[in-house]
Formats: C-alpha cells, sequence, structure tokens
C-alpha cells in the first residue's frame, strides 16, 4: 500500500479499501495473495478476513488445490452485503436505481419531480427505499446545478434547493455517506468508466436539457470543478454581442433551436471551437436524445470555420440517463468501498 497512513482509523480505512478493491476486481482471493498484493502483513490480513467474514460482508468460495501444504480457503465480497441508492432529480420526474456491489440493479424505476416539492417529500421517498433495501449502504443524488462540497449553490427555477445542503441533511437523517454531483459531472464520470481506454483523456459532455445547457469537463481523466464548482455553466457563455449560449439556442418562448435552425448550429459549433481553442479535448459528447448524425456533422462543419480543422475534437452521442446513472453508482460505489465499517 503506497498512501501515507498516520492513525489507526486511517489504517483500518484503508485495509478495508485495499481487500474490498481487490476482491471485486478479481473475483476472489487467498489470504495470501491478498497479503502479497496490498503489500499487508498476513495476520493483519487474517484478522481483518475473519471480521469480514464474520459480519456477513465475505464469503468463502472453496479451497485452492494443494501444493503439499494446507489447502488455502478462497474468499469473495458478497455482492448484497451492502447497496448503493442512486437517484437524480429533475423537474418532472426522479429516477432510482437500487445497486449491489457488482453494480448489478436489485430494483430501479421514476417517481414525481421532487424538485418543486419541499425537502421531506424527497426524504419520504428515500426512506421508502430503504424500508424496502434495509442494506443499503450509501446515497448518490443527481441534481441540475451546481454544487460545492454537497451544498447545492446555483439550480434556477427550484429555490427550496438553492443553498441546500442535501449532503449534510441526507446524511444527518438517514446515517448513511452521501455524495451529491452536479448531473453532467455525474455523465461524464460515467461515460469515462464505461470506456475500455481511458488513460489521459479528455472529455466535454454537453446536454441542453430541461433545464438550460450544461457541460461536464474531463481533463487528463480528472474531473474539473473550479474555483467555486462552478464549472460547465455554459449557458453564460457570451458567444455574440448581447448574447449568451443559452439565448443563443433557444427562442424566445425559451424553445429549443438547436435542432433546426442553423443560428442554434452556429452557437453550438462556435462553442465547440471554443472548447478545442481552450482546452483541446478528445471528445465532444451529446445527448443521444438531442441530436442526429446530420446534426452532429453540419456542427463538425461549422466548427471547422472556427478551428482548425485536424485540432478539432471527435463529435459522438451517447445515452445521457445511462451514462448519468452510471456516473452515480460509481461514486456510490466509492463510498462502500472506502467505508471504515
Amino acid at each position: 500500500m503506497s498512501e501515507k497512513i498516520s492513525t489507526p482509523k486511517e489504517m483500518k480505512k484503508a485495509v478495508l479499501r485495499g481487500i474490498r478493491t481487490m476482491l471485486l476486481a478479481s473475483g476472489s482471493a487467498t489470504k495470501v495473495e491478498l497479503s502479497e498484493k496490498l503489500g499487508i502483513s498476513f495476520p493483519t490480513i487474517s484478522k481483518f478476513i475473519t471480521q469480514m467474514e464474520k459480519a456477513g460482508e465475505l464469503l468463502t468460495v472453496g479451497l485452492d488445490e494443494s501444493s503439499g501444504g494446507r489447502r488455502a480457503q478462497r474468499y469473495a465480497y458478497n455482492p448484497d452485503y451492502k447497496l448503493v441508492a442512486a437517484l437524480f432529480l429533475e423537474k418532472t420526474e426522479t429516477q432510482y436505481t437500487i445497486y449491489n456491489a457488482l453494480g448489478e440493479v436489485r430494483e430501479k424505476g421514476s417517481t414525481c419531480g421532487f424538485l418543486l416539492d419541499d425537502i421531506a417529500t424527497l426524504a419520504q421517498h428515500v426512506e421508502a427505499l430503504i424500508e424496502r433495501h434495509p442494506r443499503i449502504s450509501s446515497l448518490a443524488f443527481g441534481v441540475p446545478g451546481s454544487v460545492n462540497e454537497g451544498r447545492i449553490i446555483h439550480i434556477p427555477g427550484y429555490e427550496k434547493f438553492q443553498n441546500f445542503d442535501l449532503k449534510s441533511f441526507c446524511e444527518n437523517q438517514f446515517s448513511l455517506p452521501v455524495v451529491v454531483e452536479n448531473d453532467m459531472n455525474a455523465a461524464v464520470l460515467g461515460y469515462y468508466d464505461k470506456l475500455d481506454t481511458r488513460e489521459n483523456l479528455s472529455l466535454i459532455y454537453l446536454y441542453f436539457g430541461q433545464n438550460g445547457p450544461g457541460a461536464g469537463l474531463l481533463v487528463n481523466g480528472h474531473l474539473v470543478r473550479g474555483k467555486t464548482s462552478f464549472s460547465g455553466e455554459v449557458s453564460f457563455v457570451p458567444l455574440y454581442d448581447g448574447r449568451n449560449f443559452q439565448q443563443a439556442i433557444t427562442d424566445a418562448g425559451g424553445k429549443l433551436i438547436v435542432m433546426h435552425e442553423s443560428v442554434g448550429v452556429d452557437a453550438v459549433s462556435r462553442l465547440v471551437a471554443t472548447f478545442s481553442a481552450i482546452l483541446n479535448p478528445h471528445a465532444v459528447i451529446f445527448c443521444r436524445d438531442e441530436v442526429s448524425d446530420d446534426l452532429l456533422d453540419a456542427i463538425a462543419a461549422r466548427s471547422a470555420s472556427y478551428m482548425v480543422k485536424e485540432h478539432l475534437p471527435k463529435l459522438t452521442a451517447s445515452d445521457w440517463r445511462e451514462d448519468y446513472l452510471h456516473g452515480l453508482k460509481r461514486l456510490g460505489l466509492n463510498l462502500i468501498i472506502a467505508a471504515d465499517d
């Protein structure tokens, strides 16, 4: 283990995280294998394995072949010992999925939107999920707004959630670890996590959305939040005299015009060229429901009028909801893996 440990609590947390990570990645391992690969003494590994097996967190999956001595017991992680509840909040609906530690779905569904209701209504929904799945051990929320360490700092149109610390509220209410993330940050993390090759990729995930446009920015494999966790709020980008990006891609009634008017294509192309000149990303990902192949071709052609073509990113489309939930799942699973119990 290469991380620096300074307290017994940190040591316990690091050992548990190492064991969980290795078993979930490899499927199974013996105590000797865990000791050697994690660089932790055999007695320490043995102590933690005994405790985790007794609690039901680990399962025995048979004995190894004998190499002349005593056959070693092989252990696997119990995927249903801890569950993750991932929820993303939108104006008209709330999507939720319950995952086990292997990312397998145990329940999924949708219900009414809670952003226009009070916090208590959302809490009641979460409480009902926990009652049905008592093994829920972490909560991951996605919201259509900027989030700074669990506090929602910018969410236009949803005043009841403005400047609300959803993370602290839910941790106090349910005594569980909680992560709250901006929708586009979660989406770009989810898209990135599913790629076969991820090393040092820079990606922009652009969504026009029902709450206004937003973007998730990943640079060299790292999420960009910015000084005040306000990165990706592209609606404010001043692309024209007197018009920002959001104003340029909507008509007077607020209807999206990107798909059928040249002014919308031009606005998106200017934004793509801007990202290219500043961040030089590998790809810009769009929501599959918002673009067609013809639209992507039009944006690519128009972008080339503003930027040297060879330095433009690949333009592609993906399932935004799937990427969003996958990102929330990954964030929730990270909380389970890092837990000290």
